[in-house]
């Protein structure tokens, strides 16, 4: 039987409808914001600003000029390939080591623990990984990407902990009479079981590796293996410069302003551009991992 609504309950829920419109249109309105401006004019951003609804020109020069560019495909490339391998290695890495860690008749447990919780909250620093890398001869190359990746932390292997503490002990028991090896019993039963938790925390290492610019900031030096969010920081950069240089110019200049002005602008809807090449694949990944999402936080949220 369906429960009349009170009017309280329907107040509640106006109310509850408008403001998820409201977190709704402030959470899209900066995406929206960077398609409608990569999309502007230079020349009409200089001369009236940025658009704030439409672009008062429509152009396609930005555009052209990414899509044209062998450096930003050869990053977006580099990019694609170390997320996906650092999410498929580390995934499995940490799950299997939180799944030895579940084990209660692990030896050295406590010590396991304690150096794992250490670990969370105290780490070498930026010196110490540039000397490793530097004596693991991976300094400047694309495996400095992934092997310091591929771990993903104490606090994934208690995400994965909880988890795997909730899997009946009889379908282990059941397997290893029937002559199971640890290995079979991982990937056979305790991973198909853990698609939640494993699609949550794969979309968070995916979103992190994908927009993390300081591997290639602090430990690499060639252009040749630049990744995309360290190109686009480069390309805001350069934006800053060129719109620095216009405010120091004279204003008897006002032809050289004008042409540093646009540079700018153009410099900036280039930027813009980017950030919407850059912010597709994770908005046309998101969707078809979304319905483990949900049940995958509530798994690792539960304490068992």
């Amino acid at each position: 039987m369906t429960r009349i609504k009170t009017k309280k309950d329907q107040r509640f829920n106006v109310i509850l409808t408008a403001a998820m419109v409201i977190i709704m249109v402030i959470t899209t309105y900066p995406v929206w914001y960077c398609v409608i401006n990569s999309l502007n004019n230079a020349e009409a951003i200089a001369r009236y600003g940025f658009a704030t609804f439409l672009p008062q020109e429509v152009s396609f020069e930005s555009w052209r000029s990414v899509l044209k560019n062998p450096d930003i495909f050869r990053a977006f490339g580099i990019t694609l390939s170390r997320t996906v391998i650092v999410t498929v290695l580390q995934t499995v890495i940490t799950a299997m080591f939180a799944y030895g860690f579940s084990k209660r008749n692990l030896s050295g447990k406590k010590f396991y623990t304690v150096i794992g919780f250490v670990s969370m909250y105290l780490n070498g620093g930026v010196i110490a990984y540039f000397i490793l890398f530097s004596a693991m001869h991976i300094y400047n190359t694309y495996w400095v990407y992934i092997l310091p990746c591929l771990f993903g932390g104490f606090y994934n292997v208690i995400i994965f902990n909880t988890n795997f503490k909730a899997i009946p002990d009889s379908l282990f028991e059941s397997a290893r009479i029937d002559g199971a090896s640890e290995y079979t019993v991982f990937f056979k039963i305790v991973f198909p079981l853990s698609k939640p938790v494993i699609s949550a925390l794969g979309i968070f290492t995916a979103v992190g590796t994908w927009n993390d610019y300081t591997q290639t900031l602090y430990y690499t030096q060639s252009a040749e293996i630049q990744t995309l969010s360290y190109y686009m920081l480069s390309i805001t950069k350069a934006s800053a410069s060129a719109a620095a240089l216009g405010e120091t110019m004279s204003a008897g200049a006002s032809s050289i302003l004008t042409t540093i002005s646009s540079s700018a602008s153009n410099y900036k809807t280039i930027e813009l551009a980017c950030m919407v090449l850059s912010a597709l694949p994770l908005i046309i990944i998101y969707p078809f991992a979304q319905k483990f999402f949900e049940k995958g936080v509530m798994v690792g949220s539960v304490k068992g």
